[in-house]
């Protein structure tokens, strides 16, 4: 298998379970929405002792299913650097990413050093 056949693989790999990651959210994000609406979770947040443990159950998920969002995004970004040529190449400086950066993130699209700045 060439690096790049294993980079598809891992990006792909990671595309499945960031997917099936993001189903279970987005079931698990209707579940409560649909017991609140019909009020067996406790739909007044504000009177009911539960209610704060729902709202919050409902944004932790929220917030949960945005980052399976943003990680499928950098999947995608990954794998039109890989078809282009540029994949293991910093968005940032330029450089390469490193080969264990990539291996622990197949999605990396920034070296260590410019994601530690926050780039």
């Amino acid at each position: 298998m060439t690096e790049c056949e294993a980079a598809r693989a891992r990006l792909e790999a990671e595309r499945h379970e960031t997917l099936r990651r993001a189903a279970e959210l987005e079931r698990e994000f209707n579940g409560i929405a649909a017991s609140a609406a019909d009020g067996s979770s406790g739909g007044d947040d504000e009177h009911d002792p539960e209610g704060a443990t729902v709202a919050f159950e409902r944004q932790h998920i929220a917030a949960l299913l945005a980052q399976a969002r943003s990680r499928l995004a950098a999947i995608e970004a990954a794998s039109r650097k890989l078809d282009a040529g540029r994949y293991g190449q910093c968005d940032a400086c330029g450089e390469p990413i490193g080969a264990a950066r990539l291996a622990a993130r197949p999605a990396a699209l920034t070296c260590v050093r410019c994601a530690a700045r926050g780039l």
